[in-house]
This record gives C-alpha cells, sequence and structure tokens, in this order.
C-alpha cells in the first residue's frame, strides 16, 4: 500500500459504481461501518457487544472527521499486528481480487440489495 492506494481505490469505486455513488457519502459511511463490522464479527466479536460499543460511541459528542481517520488506521494497523496479519499487503491483494471484471460484476448485483438506509 502507498500513497498511490487511496486515488487507484477511488477509481476502482467510479468503474465500480459511477460518480454518484462513489462520492455519495452516506454510502461510503454505510460500506465502511459494514466492512468494519465484518471483520470484528471474523475475528470474534459478539452482535451485543457491537450494539453496547454502538451506544457507547453514540452517547458521546461527536468527535473531528480529519483525527477519526486517523484513529481508525492507527487502530487498525495495532488490530492486524495484533492478529498477525499485513495490513498494507492484504490491502493491495483485495484491490487487486476486486479490480476483476467478474468480481465488479458479482458486487455490482450484491450492492443492489444491500440496504440503503
Amino acid at each position: 500500500m502507498d500513497d498511490a492506494f487511496q486515488p487507484r481505490v477511488h477509481d476502482w469505486v467510479v468503474t465500480c459504481f459511477g460518480e454518484e455513488i462513489a462520492m455519495d457519502a452516506a454510502e461510503r459511511n454505510r460500506r465502511f461501518l459494514e466492512e468494519s463490522l465484518e471483520l470484528v464479527q471474523s475475528l470474534g466479536m459478539t452482535q451485543s457487544a457491537v450494539h453496547e460499543l454502538v451506544d457507547y460511541v453514540f452517547s458521546r459528542p461527536k468527535g473531528d472527521a480529519a483525527q477519526e481517520v486517523g484513529g481508525v488506521m492507527v487502530t487498525l494497523a495495532s488490530l492486524c499486528a495484533t492478529h498477525g496479519m499485513d495490513m498494507a499487503g492484504e490491502a493491495d491483494k483485495e484491490l487487486a481480487r476486486i479490480e476483476a471484471p467478474e468480481v465488479i460484476a458479482k458486487i455490482r448485483t450484491k450492492h443492489a440489495g444491500k440496504p440503503k438506509v
């Protein structure tokens, strides 16, 4: 994962879903939360623990978005280190996987059935 990773991901999102969905902030929030939940679920976190944490977070004042991005990256790096995963390597591997045309088609189909809340 290098400095070109973020623009490459953005280009992929535009290619896969179009500019409107790529720039839809609420949609990007939903997809980030979905992936975060899938990660902690895969590592054994329970649904009840997630609900407890949601209640805790939303009982507090909103943070500064830029600082929270930093916190997400630091925490993700720590989580990966704890679980013996290469964060950058897995990110590069996933982007390469989802760039395949057949995978893009599957993702588009799956996306059409996701909640738009």
